[in-house]
């Protein structure tokens, strides 16, 4: 049978493309569209935002020379088409797999992944670091190096930091603006194309310096006068007077899916030995070429597996809700009956599940963009007023504001609520969004209230705890996927401040839960009770403040006391530690074990997989209690299950 894929069976590396015509480029294009289409509908992952990019990608590695020339995706979620034309074809059905391809860029994966990604808006100075590099080390000739990033990433100050700072070094950087919902452009047609073509150009560019060097000769009114009069000039055309003024010379827009636009511009951009950075603009639709994507640009961002001809995505079997959903409900709960309510977010509306708060009550909800800076100060100045505001970010997206979670909303003891999503593993996206770190970095900011709910009831009552919390900052962090299947209340009931729960009385075993792994901690105790130790199991709710009654009560009527949290070691089992230091209970002959995630990356996995590696299944729980007993060895007891 005839391959479908003729002319991408002859790419094996980028180089492969650098002498096809452009009718073959296009044909390239539309076979790299059919294989990304048909790699996503078997994996999962980021389908729209890659489909956008195919003829960028093609255009890119056909005209520079990678892996020499560094080429840059900012997040990294659209390098599929990437990975298939630089050496990964082969494996790309493994991507996001136990064992197979990230779903993002990875340096220690590919030589053409000069710079690892995830999180947004980091290109453009990472790119900048490397120019730079470049220069100082006077390579000759010269390589290249480009930062492709999206208009969402665009909304970061961090890129807008990098562009200020690039345009005053002027050290060469071309920046392609991935442009596919910002609507800043005009036209991108034959005209635009043209002139974009010419403005790129050596001959224009080479006339524009020569104007430059003539308007010295002129006194400096003058001069500054007729630069200006030409960069606004150009602004007018093309609408890049905002780049223009950080130093970029702008180019664009053009059509990113038409290679007839793209190729010559970007050879006039490979050719040019002008030394200021670049800016050029493409204008794309994400989910190009595979109609349900482009019908629905927002559910096929990120996609199940799915059917490739009716564009159906595989929906999992009827299960519990999700942490996520559960999560929305309480706050539209507690919003209906609590007007000073308000929800932010940093551009994960319906990551969130703050989408359906936004559907019930829209004036009350803010969107910001991905400027997770902002997003916390901002809530930090609603709360000064008066208002509740709920900050909803992943953990592992929280960290980007931490300075200011620490100077504008601890330091001043502000109310602001923070909603931790995607909390501990998560499975396909890896260590790149997992939450680890939270309970580590919220632990020292004095007087923050830090909760996490063991099921997603739990999480009702953590929402309606953080709205009663009015006089100091409140985190609640919970887990991706489906909760446990507990029955769920109308609205959360706020705990007392600092409680936990004893959830079963044991023997010598005392095992201290905080979050989603107090399922697993039962398992565990139901294995030791058939064993013939039970074990008391306890749900600390709080970290912060730590409930020390608890603690000390479980410290002295148990031999061996457990820790259990999914997150990195420096959390809730040091605070326990550092209070038992204190306490005495270490003089006393307590047998103390924190379990933690270990001291290393989890790579993307299954989520159970992922739990068993970390050392934080109910089996692990298990043994570490056998052994701390001295009944048997660790070695001898653990057994992971067959998956």
């Amino acid at each position: 049978m005839p391959s479908k894929t003729p002319l991408l069976d002859r790419v094996n590396i980028p180089a492969d493309l650098r002498n096809f015509s452009t009718d073959q480029l296009k044909q390239v294009a539309d076979e790299l569209r059919a294989e990304t289409i048909d790699t996503v509908s078997v994996t999962g992952g980021h389908l729209g935002s890659s489909l956008g990019v195919v003829e960028l990608t093609v255009a890119i590695h056909a005209v520079f020379d990678t892996p020499r020339d560094r080429l840059i995706w900012d997040v990294g979620h659209q390098c599929y088409p990437h990975k298939i034309l630089t050496g990964r074809r082969d494996r790309i059905r493994t991507l996001r797999q136990p064992g197979g391809l990230s779903g993002f860029t990875r340096r220690s994966e590919s030589e053409y992944d000069p710079f690892g990604a995830a999180h947004s808006s980091t290109s453009i100075s990472a790119g900048l670091g490397m120019a730079v590099a470049r220069d100082l080390k006077q390579e000759e000739p010269a390589r290249n190096v480009l930062a492709v990033i999206g208009d969402g990433s665009m909304s970061a100050g961090m890129a807008y930091e990098a562009m200020n700072n690039a345009g005053a070094m002027k050290s060469r950087l071309i920046v392609i603006l991935n442009d596919n919902d910002m609507s800043i452009a005009p036209p991108v047609g034959a005209m635009s194309a043209y002139l974009s073509t010419l403005i790129s150009s050596r001959s224009f560019m080479s006339l524009r310096d020569f104007a430059a060097k003539m308007a010295k000769r002129f006194p400096r009114p003058i001069e500054r006068t007729a630069r200006k009069a030409e960069e606004y000039a150009r602004g007018i055309l093309t609408g890049g007077t905002l780049f223009e003024e950080l130093g970029f010379y702008y180019v664009g827009p053009i059509d990113g899916h038409n290679l007839e636009h793209l190729l010559p511009v970007l050879r006039n951009l490979r050719d040019s030995d002008a030394a200021e950075p670049v800016l050029l603009h493409v204008v794309t639709q994400k989910g190009k070429g595979y109609a349900p994507a482009e019908a629905a640009a927002d559910k096929y961002h990120g996609v199940q597996k799915f059917n490739v001809i009716t564009g159906e995505q595989k929906k999992a079997p009827p299960g519990p809700p999700s942490y996520t959903s559960v999560f929305a409900k309480a706050l539209i709960a507690e919003a209906e009956v609590d007007e000073s309510i308000v929800a932010v977010t940093a551009a994960m509306s319906p990551g969130t599940g703050l989408d359906k708060f936004e559907a019930k009550f829209p004036s009350r909800m803010f969107d910001v963009g991905i400027a997770e800076q902002h997003a916390v100060t901002f809530a930090a100045g609603m709360a000064t007023e008066g208002l509740k505001p709920f900050c909803a970010i992943y953990s592992t997206f929280l960290q980007r504001g931490y300075d200011q979670l620490v100077h504008d909303v601890v330091l001043q003891s502000l109310p602001v609520r923070f909603a931790m999503d995607r909390a501990g593993l998560v499975g396909a996206d890896g260590a790149t969004h997992a939450g680890a770190f939270d309970l580590c970095y919220l632990s020292p900011m004095p007087r923050m209230v830090i909760m996490a709910p063991s099921d997603e009831a739990e999480l009702m009552h953590a929402v309606a705890t953080a709205t009663a919390i009015d006089d100091r900052p409140s985190a609640f962090r919970y887990p991706r996927g489906e909760g446990v299947g507990v029955e769920l209340p109308a609205r959360g009931t706020p705990w007392e401040i600092g409680k936990g729960r004893i959830v079963r009385e044991g023997g010598k075993v005392a095992i201290l839960v905080l979050g989603a792994r107090l399922r697993d901690a039962l398992t565990a105790a139901d294995e030791l009770a058939a064993r013939g130790f039970p074990a008391t199991v306890a749900d600390a709710r709080f970290m912060k403040p730590l409930d020390t009654t608890l603690v000390d009560q479980l410290a002295k009527d148990h031999e061996v006391l457990i820790t259990i949290e999914e997150g990195a070691a420096g959390g809730f089992g040091a605070a326990v530690a550092h209070h038992l230091s204190w306490s005495g209970a270490f003089d006393k002959g307590l047998k103390f074990r924190p379990m933690t995630l270990p001291d290393r990356l989890i790579d993307h996995n299954t989520p159970t997989a992922q739990l068993i590696e970390a050392g934080l299944s109910a089996q692990h729980i298990v043994s570490h209690a056998i052994t701390a007993l001295g009944v048997q060895s660790l070695r001898d007891f653990v057994a992971v299950p067959a998956q």
